[in-house]
């Protein structure tokens, strides 16, 4: 559905993306996440083709993006920072969507009015944040778009109206296939509506991946044994982050389940635990590899 091969994009001594490969299947929601500066936003406006990328190739469909209007007619973006005409209420933003988006659905305009309760006569801008999103979200589902793009889409709304609509995204994306790309630094979110996660650090993917599969691949580990063979484990594990809580050490490990336990049972352990990890936990972690770390983790 959502392609890109190779994209970079630079402003003046800027270089915001290098080499970015991204694919989103149809069907799926994709998180992408990352650091502060990471090129999350960029690369967000140059998947919907408000920048044009200096190489490499974005597509959808096979279709290239930018100022390809039949492609655009198709896609939602609800940016982070939101606009609308300074003297339009919701009322005249749905006339104006309407005269733009030939699958605007009327029917379902009226029914989402009723779902986010909000007085479609007032000054869009004269209302607070959380329902300037609020009417955001409702102008984007009645277009019923194929692919919609999300950058920090749940900010500023309140725990019900967020369940409110991830709750609509879910239902849009299992009923009408619909495709959906969101950027967010709220993980916990994301792990409750994402298929797959991207991670991006200095304008470049570092990881892409199903977040079953992701979850699957990385493991905290809690171990204890009766003599010290730290160093041993160490050459046989590839562990991201290592902790010691006196006897008992904590291990951050990539890989096999199967093939940890077994590495790490040949030493004979006293105790050896296999626990969970949140995304979150996963983000830090990854990011620690490739030099973005925290130090003295509470967990």
């Amino acid at each position: 559905m959502i392609e890109g091969k190779g994209i970079s994009k630079s402003f003046e001594d800027l270089e915001a993306l290098k080499n970015v490969n991204i694919n989103v299947n149809k069907g799926s929601i994709y998180g992408l996440v990352g650091s502060n500066g990471a090129g999350k936003t960029t690369l967000l406006k140059t998947l919907v083709g408000i920048y044009k990328q200096d190489s490499g190739e974005v597509l959808i469909d096979g279709e290239n993006i930018f100022e390809n209007v039949n492609i655009k007619s198709r896609v939602i973006f609800i940016p982070d920072m939101l606009y609308f005409f300074s003297q339009y209420s919701a009322k005249d933003m749905a006339k104006f969507y309407k005269r733009i988006y030939k699958t605007w659905d009327e029917e379902r305009y009226l029914k989402l009015r009723d779902a986010f309760n909000i007085d479609e006569n007032k000054k869009v801008n004269n209302l607070s944040k959380g329902m300037q999103r609020q009417v955001a979200f409702w102008l984007a589902l009645s277009v019923q778009p194929d692919i919609l793009i999300l950058d920090e889409p749940l900010d500023g709304l309140d725990p019900v109206m967020r369940q409110k609509v991830k709750n609509l995204i879910v239902q849009d994306v299992a009923e009408k296939q619909m495709t959906v790309l969101i950027s967010s630094h709220n993980l916990r979110e994301l792990e409750d509506l994402c298929d797959y996660i991207g991670i991006m650090h200095k304008g470049s993917l570092i990881l892409e991946k199903d977040l079953d599969d992701l979850k699957l691949d990385i493991h905290k580990i809690q171990v204890a044994f009766k003599e010290s063979v730290k160093e041993e484990i160490l050459k046989d594990v590839n562990i991201l982050y290592e902790e010691e809580r006196g006897s008992v050490k904590l291990f951050i490990v990539r890989g096999k389940k199967e093939e940890i336990v077994d590495q790490i049972s040949k030493y004979d352990p006293v105790i050896l635990d296999i626990l969970s990890l949140t995304l979150e936990e996963i983000f830090i972690y990854e990011m620690g590899d490739v030099g973005y770390e925290i130090k003295n983790i509470i967990f």
